[in-house]
């Protein structure tokens, strides 16, 4: 579900929460719910209330972005979600992430799952980065030298 984010910034903060606890009672656990904050459209203050307010309704995730309403996700906006939720529920980082490097970013910033439209694309690539180290590897190319930060990054990434 989307948030409510005019509601938010107007401090309406018990009709944000109903609505998200409206949407938690027709969908009970194990339905997984997400709550989209639409975070470009959110200061960094707002953000915290949001993750915060669905945190107490019972979402499981908090989300960054449909994709269509401004900027997608940024790793500021993902590392904030993450220290506001902590282990509580989980972050999913979505719109604009059309890259390995992108993704990896995301991940380390505290995202547990990536919302995007390239995920083919992203997966190509992907293999296509593991087949490079996997042959490095195998043919002694990485004696002594690290492979790209980039590749490190990617597979050391929990």
């Amino acid at each position: 579900m989307v948030m409510n984010h005019v509601l938010l910034r107007q401090k309406h903060y018990s009709k944000v929460y109903t609505d998200i606890a409206a949407v938690r009672n027709v969908a009970p656990h194990p339905i997984i719910l997400k709550v989209i904050l639409e975070t470009s459209q959110l200061s960094p203050r707002e953000i915290i209330a949001g993750c915060k307010i669905a945190e107490a309704a019972g979402a499981d995730y908090v989300k960054t972005s449909t994709g269509f309403n401004g900027q997608g996700a940024t790793q500021e906006n993902v590392r904030l979600m993450k220290s506001v939720v902590g282990d509580t529920i989980k972050v999913k980082a979505s719109g604009g992430v059309k890259t390995v490097n992108e993704c990896v970013v995301m991940m380390e910033a505290g995202a547990e799952r990536i919302g995007t439209s390239n995920g083919v694309w992203i997966m190509d690539e992907a293999k296509g980065l593991l087949e490079q180290v996997t042959h490095a590897a195998a043919t002694g190319e990485l004696k002594g030298q690290r492979p790209a930060s980039s590749l490190t990054r990617m597979f050391s990434s929990s």
